[in-house]
């Protein structure tokens, strides 16, 4: 158990990742060693140390439902959910494993691919002036695989069961590139990288129906999925009893339409809109499991049709009163809500929407659910919009005083066909954070200047005009829907708020900002791709942020904004491990600028931008960045 036990202590000793840029060698042409002999419980295809998919408790998995349903198979099998979670082998992995060399903090990771399966051989350098044993080299063979959207995350086996351990790097897909997983989380900069574990943490919203069967004193697990993924009995329920009726049903040459069999698996279209919702709810939601639930053993008793509430109760801050059992969890747990909640209990991080959901007012009215404006079979596979949802016919079905151009117009004060016409981006603003992206907000409400100045959420105008003050959407909101007059300071007041937070807000106020900059249709609004560009010098900013996740948006935001990033830029590595990023940024603006020909265009005034007059740029940003809400923060995605 020692040896077996060495991976563990292999993956989970790695100091902060932020710290230390992964290393990758070129390829070779000899492969490393074979793995030694004794340590070939950790490589060899033992099913014991893997998850089992295994039809019991009546799954029986989604290849019964193709025979039937061939166009709505077809449909789940391009979806990103049935990708969730995967075997790990060379059809199913998009990341590198050609001999590539990973390094962190004196651990060395070498990644190959043997035939069909993929191995990392784990070793540790000795550390210097110690005479502390180091763990054994350790080979072990990739199990799983999670995502293939926007990132895959990758799990290797401990020996102790079949427990699967986090390998601490992932591989980016838009960047096709190995980082080190730290660095794909908005967490604090010193945060030390701990081995999360697959089977308690990951499989509960990554599978079908996981059974964790977690031995406490033996600290072994045992689990069993009906299914890897999010298959078709993740939202229909288990299927036995419909596939045994149905096939019953064919032999005995009865009718096709018998209510017993459509009665034996659920529709989410055709039960109450509440009950459809929590299908998705028992996923995306933040929710609490009491232990007494006992899912760490045999997993959760909710099925689909079920009542949510009944067994993993939704955490509602905004309704604390209506949940006691909530005040023990958070004497417990008192950054709980910090951790997934803007301070008036709005969601604010991904993968939790139906907390956004259940406190709208279009929710509250009993019929708007989460089928209102998604499907699994009609629908891009991107964000499962339904084919006539993607636009605003996803809010006219509920708002047809709307359905006229002119009427949006009206309502919008933005031309009919424009981005600001659009309902979702000022109703459902991207002031949610993950998977290093901002993203709807789930909670369908309109922008008002108080509830940022409660909350320090952004307003949908800002993140679309960003280059304005807070203090002019407040004019706005008081001339357009007769809102109260906020009080305002001179920075609010005149500042442009996008630069205002980038520069001195919170971490996860500067996340979503550097995301905005990056985006097209707040590009167009504010300016930003005129050739005297003013986001430049922000993003410049931001590249030297305390956090990884955010240096990560800032790339990203300026290479599509078609922004030269500095040579050898690497946003992996924390700012004190490399030149400042900000000064090569400024100077290449600076000297483009002096070079620039482009008048001068009245609303360009240092006193908003604060990037506008370049000789008082950096007396502005460093005044600013002395006032910076630099308190830890670790969103929890």
């Amino acid at each position: 158990m020692l040896l077996l036990g060495a991976i563990a202590c292999l993956l989970s000793a790695c100091s902060p990742p932020t710290r230390t840029a992964p290393e990758t060698a070129a390829p070779t042409t000899t492969p490393p060693a074979a793995p030694q002999q004794v340590n070939a419980a950790l490589t060899a295809a033992d099913p014991a140390l893997l998850p089992q998919a295994t039809a019991t408790n009546g799954y029986v998995g989604s290849a019964s439902c193709r025979e039937c349903h061939p166009d709505q198979h077809e449909s789940w099998h391009k979806s990103y959910h049935r990708t969730m979670t995967q075997l790990a082998d060379p059809r199913t992995v998009q990341a590198r494993f050609d001999h590539v060399v990973l390094t962190n903090d004196g651990n060395r990771f070498t990644l190959t691919s043997r035939s069909n399966d993929l191995w990392v051989h784990i070793e540790r350098a000795a550390a210097p002036n110690s005479d502390r044993v180091q763990p054994e080299a350790v080979d072990a063979r990739v199990s799983l695989v999670t995502g293939s959207h926007h990132m895959q995350v990758f799990w290797l086996p401990n020996g102790m069961g079949n427990c699967q351990i986090g390998f601490p790097f992932t591989w980016l897909i838009p960047e096709q590139r190995w980082v080190p997983r730290n660095s794909t989380f908005l967490r604090p900069p010193d945060a030390i990288h701990r081995s999360e574990t697959w089977n308690i943490v990951c499989s509960r919203c990554h599978t079908t129906a996981p059974e964790p069967h977690m031995n406490r004193e033996a600290r072994t697990f045992s689990t069993r999925v009906a299914e890897f993924g999010i298959s078709c009995e993740a939202c229909h329920g288990p299927a036995e009893r419909h596939v045994a009726l149905e096939t019953d049903r064919r032999t005995r040459g009865l009718p096709a339409k018998d209510p017993a069999i459509d009665h034996a698996i659920v529709h989410p279209e055709k039960i109450d809109p509440a009950r459809a919702s929590q299908i998705c709810a028992f996923c995306h939601s933040m929710k609490w499991y009491d232990r007494n639930e006992g899912w760490s053993n045999s997993g959760f008793r909710y099925r689909p049709g079920d009542d949510l509430e009944s067994t993993t109760p939704v955490i509602r801050p905004r309704h604390l009163d209506q949940q006691p059992w909530l005040t023990r969890v958070l004497a417990a747990n008192p950054d709980l809500l910090h951790d997934y909640f803007w301070s008036d209990g709005m969601i604010r991080v991904s993968g939790r929407e139906y907390n956004g959901l259940i406190e709208s007012p279009c929710y509250k009215g009993g019929k708007f659910s989460c089928l209102s404006c998604h499907s699994l079979h009609a629908s891009d596979p991107d964000d499962q919009l339904a084919r006539n949802r993607t636009d605003n016919r996803a809010c006219i079905q509920c708002h047809p005083a709307f359905r006229e151009p002119a009427a949006v117009a009206a309502h919008s004060h933005h031309r009919a066909e424009s981005s600001g016409s659009e309902c979702y981006n000022c109703h459902m603003p991207h002031t949610t954070y993950g998977v290093l992206s901002a993203i709807r907000s789930h909670e369908i409400s309109s922008p008002r200047v108080a509830e940022t100045l409660a909350t320090g959420r952004p307003t949908a105008c800002n993140l679309c005009h960003l280059d304005q003050s807070l203090g002019w959407v407040a004019a706005k909101l008081t001339s357009w829907y007769r809102q109260p007059v906020p009080d305002l300071d001179p920075d609010t007041s005149t500042v442009a708020e996008s630069v205002r937070l980038a520069v001195s807000g919170d971490a996860g106020q500067r996340a979503l900002v550097a995301w905005h900059y990056g985006w097209e249709p707040a590009r167009n609004a504010s300016g930003a791709n005129r050739p005297r560009g003013w986001t430049e010098p922000v993003l410049g900013q931001l590249l030297d942020d305390p956090y990884a996740a955010i240096r990560c948006l800032a790339e990203r935001s300026l290479r599509q904004a078609g922004m030269p990033v500095p040579a050898g830029y690497e946003y992996t590595l924390a700012p004190e491990a490399r030149p400042p990023a900000r000064d090569a940024v400024w100077k290449r603006w600076r000297e483009a600028l002096a070079t620039s020909v482009t008048p001068r265009t009245p609303d360009e005034t240092a006193s908003r931008l604060l990037v506008d007059e370049p000789a008082t740029m950096d007396a502005e940003f460093t005044r600013r960045l002395s006032r910076r809400d630099s308190k830890a923060m670790r969103l929890r995605e």
